[in-house]
């Protein structure tokens, strides 16, 4: 009897003490604001954290609910930090890209031209007894493609809490296809490709704009390569497969780092037969479709070099899986304007580009225009720490909106050719960081965010992605190198500090721009 009192009292005791460690001392440290550690020194990974300033340090230690960490997601967590509730400036009319009336015309003219084309073309069809299935177009003044393109400013794509992002996902993911087609870059190449160039076109990749019956349009890249398979270590980055979970894993981590210059990117089945064969328009697109020995459908690219069976992609039997990227506003109403890199790589088989062989390559490029005033060469820093995480070598151009000048941020656009190769770090990738060593504030703040057990980077990505209908969208492996790329770029960091000291080297995320008159606040600037 006694021993049975005994296994009683020491079963409560061990709740109480299990209560007390695991939610009562939590709540206690959030409601008084107490820090979970007690230095910000260097971590055991050796990555820098001294000489960040006092304010810095207690906005990262900061919590941002009273829910126990235990009990709550590490993503939602991050989001309700203070670092990714920073209010940007009032956005006023004339720094945002499109006004809703404009843009209301612009469309309701291109749905009235569009219905006019498919009754034309669907009697043609008749004609010759070919039948095409009929789609009519709901135009929804409210469809969140809309809602996403009316929200974009000067200094982001979507803020942080448009909820229109997240149903832009849905309906990439569920909406009816009524057209497809070519891109508008494959359509240029009229099916004339040199078979000399290092560097193939894009027809290689097999890209399709996929119209949705909202009039919304979806680039679809469809799977070209497992999801466990890596880049061979032989391939040259110029002519690797571009994967389309790499354009899905680019919008999340975009996210994450409080980007948002990736558009919207989610996965999605499509049914080549029913959603790409029986609807297209395009003579030219259907001409690639055949049945495979196995009974597959399958299509290819319709340039002369590659316009064989064995370069296709085939569903199983019908559906393939694939991205779907939220286009842009048309250039016509939204001009963007693409600018080399200058951190290109040489494209081709020996050469080599300037700044691989001289480390001080940055100098020269801080006096040149528009490097040498404003935000350019630090969003060239944000792509580049974007890119080396992704493992993308690949980024020869960015593009800009003409509308908002200098000052605009930059479009993390083309992300398919990351997350080729998970065993390998190219360091060569964060040249503009380690030559430049320069790297803004609030972006080294979410990096050391994003260090830390609670927020591990590969952990939020993993509950992400887990959310795309394709999951998993990346392997353990490909997480893994995310949080490995990530101590290094703070180690990079790091030596840049220790070389030239904290201040020359973290630095505001406004500069004022030598054009420009306007101030804004320092903080939050794109």
């Amino acid at each position: 009897m006694r021993r049975d009192r005994l296994l009683v009292a020491v079963t409560l005791v061990t709740l109480l003490v299990a209560d007390i460690h695991f939610i009562l001392i939590p709540r206690l440290k959030t409601w008084y604001h107490l820090p979970r550690e007690s230095c910000m020194c260097s971590g055991a990974n050796g990555s820098w954290a001294s000489g960040v300033p006092v304010t810095d340090l207690w906005l990262l230690n900061q919590t941002s609910t009273l829910v126990s960490i235990e009990q709550d997601s590490k993503l939602e967590r991050l989001f309700r930090h203070p670092l990714y509730n920073i209010r940007l400036p009032k956005v006023g009319p004339d720094e945002l890209l499109l006004q809703h009336d404009e843009l209301m015309n612009y469309y309701k003219r291109k749905v009235t031209r569009w219905e006019r084309l498919r009754k034309v073309y669907i009697d043609a069809a008749a004609a010759l007894n070919i039948t095409i299935p009929d789609h009519p177009v709901t135009f929804d003044l409210e469809a969140s493609w809309l809602r996403f393109h009316l929200g974009i400013n000067r200094y982001e794509l979507y803020s942080r809490d448009d909820s229109s992002i997240d149903k832009l996902l849905l309906d990439m993911q569920t909406a009816t296809v009524i057209s497809a087609d070519y891109t508008q870059d494959e359509k240029a190449l009229k099916g004339a490709c040199d078979c000399f160039q290092v560097v193939k076109p894009s027809g290689l990749h097999l890209k399709l704009a996929l119209k949705l019956q909202d009039f919304g349009k979806a680039m679809f890249k469809p799977m070209r390569q497992e999801r466990h398979d890596e880049t061979p270590e032989n391939f040259f980055y110029f002519v690797d497969f571009q994967r389309h979970n790499a354009e899905i894993a680019a919008f999340h981590l975009d996210r994450v780092l409080d980007f948002r210059r990736v558009p919207p990117v989610s996965g999605r089945f499509i049914n080549l037969t029913g959603e790409v064969l029986h609807i297209t328009h395009n003579d030219d697109l259907r001409n690639v479709f055949f049945t495979s020995p196995a009974n597959n459908t399958c299509f290819f690219a319709k340039c002369l070099y590659i316009c064989k069976s064995e370069y296709a992609v085939c569903g199983h039997p019908d559906l393939l899986e694939g991205s779907m990227s939220a286009y842009l506003p048309g250039l016509s109403i939204a001009p963007r304007i693409s600018i080399p890199n200058p951190w290109i790589r040489a494209y081709s088989f020996t050469g080599r580009e300037e700044w691989e062989a001289n480390p001080l390559y940055c100098d020269k490029i801080k006096k040149l225009y528009p490097y040498n005033s404003g935000n350019r060469l630090l969003n060239i820093i944000d792509m580049t720490i974007f890119d080396f995480l992704t493992g993308n070598m690949d980024r020869h151009h960015y593009e800009i909106f003409t509308k908002f000048g200098d000052e605009g941020f930059l479009l993390h656009l083309d992300n398919a050719r990351g997350f080729g190769r998970y065993s390998h770090d190219e360091m060569s990738i964060l040249a503009p960081l380690t030559q430049c060593c320069v790297i803004k504030r609030s972006t080294l703040l979410r990096l050391k965010l994003l260090e830390r057990s609670e927020y591990r980077l590969s952990d939020v990505m993993r509950e992400s992605l887990s959310r795309d209908p394709l999951t998993p969208i990346l392997t353990e492996a490909h997480l893994e190198a995310l949080d490995r790329r990530l101590g290094q770029i703070l180690r990079a960091v790091g030596r840049c500090v220790k070389k030239l000291g904290e201040a020359q080297v973290v630095v505001t995320d406004f500069v004022e721009s030598q054009r420009g008159t306007t101030s804004h606040p320092t903080e939050n600037d794109r």
